[in-house]
């Protein structure tokens, strides 16, 4: 028979006490997770993206189209980082109108209240199309405040010269939307903000 010396003794300890041990924590779960929105009605998208957003999802992007099952439907895509703290950081804000007019008086309301001005969208319905626009805002965070300025024409030359008069006026573009919409049948729609000192 083969003697053990002490050494080889201690080794083997540690080798079954190592083994006995608890099992180890499952890996960290890397990576991101999405949540894409799909929806016939803008008030029911609100509704969703705020209930994401109290989980830890934030905005990523907007768009517009024809889907297999329902037609045509208004799609937002949200994410979070797996390994963040899930708690919720951004509120958000939908606004969705075919008027010109009312869609720039809310912008400025939402831009008085410190929204930033995401994404936006041409939202096709069956009997009148909107644009839709999102806005968000950090919870925690003092907010900046913006002056909106929204440009609709259906004529290229004339968003040329509003862009410019806009732009020399120290307003810059953050969106541009190509669709039919109430405003006046097919437009090009720009949305253009400055910081207010």
């Amino acid at each position: 028979m083969y003697k053990l010396i002490p050494s080889t003794l201690l080794l083997i300890s540690c080798f079954v006490i190592a083994g006995a041990q608890a099992p180890s924590a499952p890996p960290v779960k890397s990576g991101f997770e999405y949540k894409l929105l799909a929806t016939k009605r803008v008030t029911t998208m609100e509704k969703e993206m705020k209930e994401a957003a109290s989980a830890g999802y934030r905005f990523l992007e907007v768009a517009n189209g024809p889907t297999a099952v329902l037609g045509q439907e208004a799609l937002i895509l949200m994410g979070r980082d797996r390994n963040g703290d899930q708690k919720q950081r951004f509120e958000y804000k939908l606004l969705a109108t075919s008027k010109t007019s009312t869609m720039q008086k809310e912008l400025q309301e939402a831009g008085d209240a410190g929204f930033e001005h995401r994404g936006q969208s041409v939202y096709i319905k069956t009997f009148s199309n909107e644009v839709i626009v999102i806005l968000e805002r950090e919870i925690d965070a003092k907010p900046k405040l913006w002056e909106y300025k929204l440009l609709a024409t259906n004529k290229t030359s004339t968003m040329q010269k509003e862009l410019q008069e806009a732009g020399t006026s120290g307003f810059q573009i953050i969106g541009v939307t190509v669709g039919k919409s109430a405003f006046g049948g097919k437009e090009v729609i720009s949305i253009l903000r400055r910081m207010v000192q």
